[in-house]
């Protein structure tokens, strides 16, 4: 195991845009250079160039979206232009770049493991997952602590390239994992991302996250498992529905597991593949776990093959760029930046 990567943590407090404003003053130069590298990467996993011109009518529309749905994150991504000194555009454009990949032009290879596993008495409750994701953005990761001047609450956020939100923790226990499924229209809409942030932001409980989940437009189908100390839901969206997988412990890897959601899978078979393997081997593992584990025995159980991805050398096929276990009855974000083999523990607390 190598010494600890350096991750940016980034303390935001007050209205939103001056908590977008912080986070991009912070990491402005690396945003800009994530930017200029192809512009944001793109032109290396797409099959053609594109340009921020050209991606214009689409960054309009998604943003109009987001700001009819939630004004208060668009506000934040002004207040993030304004700091790392881009243009709106491309803040906007670091919000849905995932959604201007789609599905049917980027192949997906596998992405994250996901499991939560209810506590008991002494034992608490855990979320943990492998982050996976194409483009190299291991390099991208910052963690963010937000406080917003109109509510007591608390969130710890994993961000990468100035996302507002991807997954974390609240100050109530509320923890929240996602997970790439394909299916259904991709459309404009609230990312998945930026609906987690929102929740972490409003909700206080499992149950009261996946009532307001019920209410967001999201622009893409995911996976996502919410967390708190005594409960926990995996759902499935997609084209505007929300699909409870389970209540309670629960995997989740990257195919479709409710049934009204399977017939709409388009993962590709090689995918696929390894989703189930993914699956079954993180079942496996679990089953063998005690009830009493330190943190880094979940560490390990993320980094056994196949749930670890390795680098295959290629940027345009996702890889393992980090492993998180939350607690949250403590609140707290473990995390193991790039490959979390060869990473130590870093430890973030509200």
């Amino acid at each position: 195991m190598t010494a600890a990567i350096e991750v940016p943590v980034i303390d935001c407090a007050g209205d939103p845009f001056t908590i977008g404003h912080q986070h991009g003053s912070r990491l402005a130069g690396r945003l800009r250079a994530f930017l200029d590298d192809g512009l944001c990467r793109l032109d290396r996993l797409l099959p053609a160039p594109v340009t921020a011109a050209g991606l214009a009518s689409d960054i309009a529309a998604y943003r109009h979206a987001i700001t009819a749905a939630l004004p208060e994150l668009a506000t934040e991504v002004e207040g993030l232009a304004a700091g790392a000194g881009i243009t709106v555009e491309h803040a906007w454009l670091l919000q849905i770049r995932r959604e201007i990949m789609g599905y049917r032009r980027v192949p997906t290879w596998g992405d994250c493991t996901t499991y939560a596993r209810l506590g008991s008495g002494a034992h608490p409750t855990v979320l943990a997952q492998t982050v996976d994701l194409n483009g190299d953005l291991d390099d991208q990761i910052a963690v963010l602590r937000i406080s917003r001047r109109d509510s007591p609450r608390k969130v710890l956020l994993l961000s990468f390239a100035g996302l507002l939100g991807y997954l974390g923790v609240n100050s109530d226990g509320l923890a929240i994992g996602l997970n790439l499924v394909l299916g259904g229209a991709w459309k404009p809409g609230v990312p998945p991302y930026l609906a987690i942030r929102h929740l972490l932001d409003t909700c206080a409980t499992a149950a009261q996250a996946l009532d307001r989940l019920h209410t967001i437009p999201l622009a893409s189908s995911r996976s996502l498992t919410l967390t708190d100390p005594v409960d926990s839901y995996c759902v499935e969206a997609v084209d505007g529905a929300i699909h409870t997988v389970a209540q309670g412990d629960s995997i989740h890897t990257n195919h479709f597991l409710h049934p009204g959601a399977a017939p709409r899978d388009e993962l590709n078979v090689f995918a696929r593949n390894s989703s189930i393997r993914r699956h079954a081997a993180c079942a496996t593992a679990l089953a063998a776990l005690p009830p009493a584990v330190a943190v880094a025995a979940h560490f390990d159980l993320l980094c056994q093959p196949p749930i670890r991805i390795p680098d295959h050398g290629d940027m345009r096929r996702e890889r393992t760029v980090g492993a998180v276990v939350l607690l949250p009855a403590d609140r707290r974000l473990h995390l193991r930046p790039g490959d979390p083999a060869l990473t130590e523990t870093l430890t973030f607390q509200l």
